[in-house]
């Protein structure tokens, strides 16, 4: 793929994942071919901010993990009210890089799946 793309998308979605995994994604995006591009584009990302703010406000009872697919998780954390509010606090400073580890699987999945 065009130096050019692989920057632009590394840019744009720079947020979305953890600094440490972007040399990876960028090796992983150079390797395809241009056409396979748009087919990675079309994953739904999560936002971490937004997984954040589900957290602050409804993370006692699991929505975060919810919406992250960790649906075992999430039904925890409903039954003991976010660990008796300890779980839910302590997921207040964990649910972004759990959000950004949650999208570098998804992309991972997305390039094997086409390559």
């Amino acid at each position: 793929m065009e130096q050019s793309k692989v920057d632009l998308f590394v840019g744009t979605m720079a947020d979305k994942f953890l600094a440490t995994d972007m040399p990876i994604i960028k090796s992983q995006l150079e390797r395809l071919s241009d056409d396979k591009l748009s087919l990675i584009q079309s994953v739904e990302y999560k936002n971490p901010t937004t997984i954040l703010i589900f957290s602050l406000f409804l993370g006692i009872f699991g929505v975060d993990r919810f919406l992250l697919g960790q649906t075992g998780l999430g039904i925890f954390k409903l039954l003991t009210f976010g660990g008796i509010y300890v779980w839910a606090i302590i997921d207040w400073f964990k649910i972004t890089n759990a959000t950004k580890k949650v999208n570098f699987d998804k992309f991972m999945n997305q390039v094997n799946m086409i390559s």
